[in-house]
């Protein structure tokens, strides 16, 4: 088990059962999830705890082991007399690394060794241009899978044969997945759907509720009108393809809602399919011309803390970065918001952005982060240009007229702050000395200051 949490629809687990021998469902926590920031990291955990519970009930077990992935493997092939490994593929470089050598070392020794798809709905390389290349750019990339096959859902396990003897497991609170959350766990918890059940009722929900207005409520940020399903795709604990089957469905009956919650499940898809052919979009310009362009890079520096706090100054900005410090995610227009500030008005670069979401957000995914701030600092692949400047000002007079998503964040522009406001001073660090009696700041950088120098550094390269 890896990235993928849940019983129902796993491809690796079914085969594992289908063979009708004993069953030893492992998670290993070696480097790669050891890695992970603060809020994803725990949120795993959670995930896990879920996951283990899932297995008690078919009767069988999780078993937890922390250390290198193939010396784990290796020991507990030693302990079990295990003649096959199967896993569910991951896509990040460092993974494809370390499987491709386990698959390589285990079949040298004469174990059967298989992996399954089951986190994307199209396998990275299956989709070509007429060419026989990659895409990149969305448009295209839809056009080609829109009307692409799914396979059909597996069904969860009824019952797993178990092994005559359990090799035993590391205790999961030993591995302290929660503590650099510290205080902000007991804020965002609530906001959490945690496993496959949940999952399940979020997607239920979503169709028979939102999705049929979700091509024009879903950028108003004080609506709940998005599915909240990434929390529970980044690890896993649902299938895209569930996701995509349940929205087929309702198609001809909702439309346009439906077709763009499609094309969001396929734009997820596109940053896998660009993570894997371009890997370097995780660590570096994807567009080499934008090597030398000026961004700052001082992640110290005054400015960057004041967006990290939310005190820009700049409503919007300020009310979607204490929504992530609340709940653990961030509204998307508010996604494009923040980015857009910190990389053109303040000039900073979008790796302080990319790493500090990957702290601070429960449904962190490596891909749609790295592609969202390349797309939003202009660097990046079918990428907003960079002198279209968002202008968080008129954004917030458009997606949020009557100021109540702003209102519900910002504690500071209400006399009578409502709890989730007031949450955010709970859930940061006790180090940034801030409180809610504190007045509300001035634009560190007003928008037409930021646009103007945004827009002179773009003209003075040759990008």
């Amino acid at each position: 088990m890896r990235r993928d949490l849940r019983l129902s629809d796993n491809g690796a687990l079914s085969y594992a059962v289908a063979s009708g021998r004993p069953v030893i469902p492992v998670f290993i926590y070696d480097e790669l999830p050891a890695g992970l920031g603060a809020a994803s990291k725990w949120r795993l955990g959670l995930g896990l705890q879920y996951l283990k519970r899932s297995y008690n009930a078919v009767s069988s077990r999780l078993i937890l082991r922390a250390g290198d992935a193939q010396a784990v493997l290796d020991q507990l092939i030693s302990e079990t007399g295990a003649r096959s490994v199967v896993w569910n593929r991951l896509y990040e470089p460092k993974a494809r690394m370390r499987d491709v050598e386990i698959k390589k070392t285990l079949k040298a020794r004469g174990l059967e060794v298989k992996s399954f798809e089951g986190m994307l709905l199209f396998e990275p390389w299956s989709v070509e241009t007429g060419g026989g290349s990659y895409y990149r750019v969305y448009t295209p990339f839809w056009n080609n899978v829109r009307q692409r096959n799914i396979t059909e859902e597996l069904p969860s396990p009824k019952s797993i044969q178990t092994p005559s003897e359990w090799p035993s497991s590391d205790i999961l609170e030993t591995w302290c997945l929660a503590d650099a959350m510290n205080r902000g766990a007991d804020v965002v918890e609530p906001y959490l759907r945690v496993g496959e059940a949940a999952a399940h009722k979020r997607l239920d929900d979503f169709i028979a509720h939102n999705v049929q207005d979700y091509k024009h409520l879903r950028d108003i940020p004080s609506r709940p009108a998005t599915s909240d399903l990434s929390e529970n795709l980044a690890l896993g604990e649902i299938s895209p393809a569930r996701c995509w089957h349940a929205c087929r469905v309702v198609l001809e009956k909702f439309g346009e809602g439906a077709e763009i919650f499609l094309k969001e499940l396929a734009w997820r898809e596109f940053a896998y399919h660009l993570m894997y052919h371009t890997p370097h979009i995780l660590s570096e310009n994807w567009k080499s011309d934008w090597d030398q362009f000026p961004w700052k890079t001082d992640e110290s520096a005054p400015h960057v803390l004041a967006w990290k706090q939310g005190r820009t100054g700049i409503p919007f900005v300020d009310a979607a970065m204490r929504e992530m410090y609340v709940t653990g995610r961030m509204h998307n227009r508010g996604r494009m918001i923040v980015a857009s500030y910190l990389t053109k008005h303040l000039m900073f670069h979008w790796k302080i952005g990319q790493r500090w979401f990957e702290e601070c957000l429960v449904d962190w995914d490596p891909a749609s982060n790295a592609m969202g701030w390349q797309w939003s600092s202009g660097s990046g692949p079918d990428a907003t240009p960079f002198f279209r400047i968002f202008n968080a000002e008129t954004q917030l007079q458009k997606f949020d007229p009557s100021g109540k998503y702003v209102q519900r964040w910002v504690a500071e522009l209400s006399n009578d702050s409502p709890e989730t406001a007031l949450d955010f001073f709970d859930a940061i660090p006790k180090n940034w000395k801030l409180n809610s009696t504190m007045s509300y700041c001035n634009p560190i950088v007003t928008m037409s200051e930021g646009r103007k120098r945004a827009l002179d550094a773009y003209k003075s390269r040759s990008i």
